[in-house]
């Protein structure tokens, strides 16, 4: 029962249809109507959850990141989503007319389309430069020095572009409030740094000069 005044909060229900879509990184997108059942939803909400805990839908700045955490964390995405399919079974994949879409269709086009050529590829190509760091490398230094490393960062923003357009879709089908773009505040930047002063110099004594003195009274 709610207190006089408060409003009552919905349980957890989305729409009886959205209109999915997926980007796919440099080959177009999926689109379709989407009529989830209820193990979809929650299947919708896990998958949605891991999604906006991940550094996967977060942009990767220049000097900013590394790659291979991101690569890492992509990598044990897939294991997750494979988890959730298996998890959930024939439930969350229904056969539906062509135009429609299901959980396990986006699912498996994830899997398929969007992170197992990225993974298949950069992978390799990074363990492999990894492997030549002279002992004693700061790890971060070597790899964005690395001369491919531009390109997998053009790569991997491709890729968190389509896993966002997934997780929007995922949100409004659990339901749920927006956990990726959050309005956190930023940390307090530090304080400017003070400039060095110089070292203190001893004054002139009273009687010093060529008229002398005597002190104040």
């Amino acid at each position: 029962m709610t207190q006089s005044g408060e409003t009552p909060r919905r349980g957890r229900t989305g729409p009886s249809q959205v209109t999915a879509k997926l980007t796919i990184p440099f080959v177009g997108e999926v689109a379709g109507l989407w009529e989830p059942a209820d193990a979809e939803r929650t299947a919708a909400w896990e998958l949605y959850f891991q999604l906006a805990s991940r550094v996967a839908v977060v942009p990767l700045e220049r000097d900013e990141g590394v790659l291979r955490e991101a690569l890492t964390s992509l990598y044990s995405l897939y294991d997750v989503t494979r988890g959730i399919l298996h998890e959930h079974g024939p439930a969350v994949a229904p056969p539906v007319p062509p135009g429609r879409l299901t959980f396990g269709v986006l699912a498996m086009v994830t899997l398929n389309r969007v992170l197992r050529p990225l993974l298949t590829v950069w992978h390799p190509r990074l363990s492999a430069y990894e492997a030549l760091r002279p002992e004693g490398t700061d790890p971060v230094s070597y790899e964005r020095a690395w001369p491919e490393a531009d390109e997998l960062r053009s790569q991997l923003d491709a890729t968190r572009q389509a896993l966002r357009s997934l997780a929007r879709t995922l949100q409004q089908v659990a339901g749920v409030g927006d956990l990726i773009d959050l309005p956190v505040p930023r940390p307090p930047l530090p304080p400017p740094a003070r400039a060095p002063q110089p070292p203190d110099q001893p004054g002139p004594r009273y009687g010093d000069g060529p008229t002398g003195g005597t002190p104040p009274r």
